[in-house]
């Protein structure tokens, strides 16, 4: 999955001329990490510190393979579990306790 732009129309908002200098936001799409537990935790650290993440969350992955962190969009997949495919980042999201 590619990061995607947003559509925003800038000449509406602030004069055409302005929209030309405005380049397009690209926003990243969300971590996948491969873990070999079905309980993780999250707290929204990675390159950042602890303390600029989110309160710590325990998850639990349940039959589709995967959970979603409700706070960070992080996403924690079973190594070896159903979902562990190359197609993952295009599932839809599946929060903790969830079910579809």
């Amino acid at each position: 999955m590619q990061g995607t732009t947003a559509a925003f129309d800038v000449a509406a908002y602030c004069g055409a001329a302005s929209a030309l200098l405005i380049p397009p936001i690209m926003i990243q799409p969300p971590e996948i990490l491969r873990v070999s537990k079905t309980r993780v935790s999250c707290d929204g650290s990675g390159d950042i510190p602890a303390a600029l993440g989110h309160p710590r969350v325990f998850l639990e992955i349940d039959e589709h393979g995967y959970v979603d962190c409700g706070y960070c969009d992080r996403r924690f997949v079973l190594m070896g579990g159903v979902a562990d495919t190359a197609d993952i980042g295009d599932k839809p999201d599946i929060a903790s306790g969830a079910s579809l």
